[in-house]
């Protein structure tokens, strides 16, 4: 049940047999239905919450009603890793589709960074990866059309959940709805649809029954100038 995590994390650090038994004991999961709260804005946070399987999301609403989507979260992802430390969740996380969560108490999030070398070398590591992936996001949104934003955006996705086990060589499961992509994109539904219909018209492309496959992947990458170097999957080495 842990594999994602395990997977993930070993990108980060040598981690031992030791670690990865310690990692597959984590917590007891639990199946969350498809949009609902794991925390909302406001809350004062307990525990850490782990993504094992399916989609969720950080999101903001603003007065309008208007929701923006700031990151996505997938197999072997933490949603916050330090929220124990905030006073109050200054954001929401929320699942997009049915997924497989596990929740971490502080306790547990406090013996694996002190007793647990490895580990805690893996967790700052994810931390960094996060930071590094919203300014990617920023980049997408701020300089690129909106084909080569879905198109990066898809891209990014296939290579972290290659990361996690879960995606093959060319596609994945793709549970978001064009207007989960409008959310998370800074775009309307209604260009979410067209731009999508000119990607599969262009054969950079094929989405249907909730499963995106990519016919040419350096295609698709060429085209929307898509660097990985900033996912952070070499380990550096002294």
């Amino acid at each position: 049940m842990f594999s994602p995590l395990i997977s993930k994390l070993s990108h980060g650090a040598d981690l031992t047999g030791v670690d990865h038994q310690r990692l597959a004991k984590l917590a007891r999961t639990r199946l969350v239905g498809a949009h609902r709260n794991l925390i909302e804005r406001g809350d004062r946070p307990q525990d850490v919450h782990l993504v094992l399987s399916g989609f969720a999301c950080r999101y903001k609403v603003l007065r309008n009603g208007k929701r923006q989507i700031v990151a996505l979260l997938v197999p072997g992802d933490f949603c916050d890793l330090h929220v124990a430390v905030l006073g109050a969740m200054d954001h929401s996380i929320a699942t997009l589709s049915p997924c497989t969560v596990a929740d971490l108490p502080r306790d547990t999030i406090l013996d694996l960074t002190e007793r647990h070398p490895r580990i805690a070398h893996a967790l700052w590591w994810t931390t960094l990866v996060d930071e590094a992936i919203l300014r990617e996001w920023l980049v997408n949104m701020g300089q690129r059309e909106a084909d080569q934003q879905i198109a990066h955006l898809f891209c990014e996705l296939l290579v972290r959940l290659q990361v996690a086990g879960v995606a093959d060589a060319n596609g994945y499961p793709f549970p978001l709805t064009q207007e989960d992509l409008a959310e998370t994109l800074g775009l309307t539904s209604v260009h979410v649809n067209r731009t999508l219909q000119a990607m599969r018209e262009a054969g950079l492309i094929v989405l249907q029954k909730r499963q995106l496959d990519i016919p040419d992947v350096e295609r698709l990458k060429a085209f929307c100038d898509f660097d990985p170097d900033y996912l952070h999957l070499v380990k550096r080495r002294e």
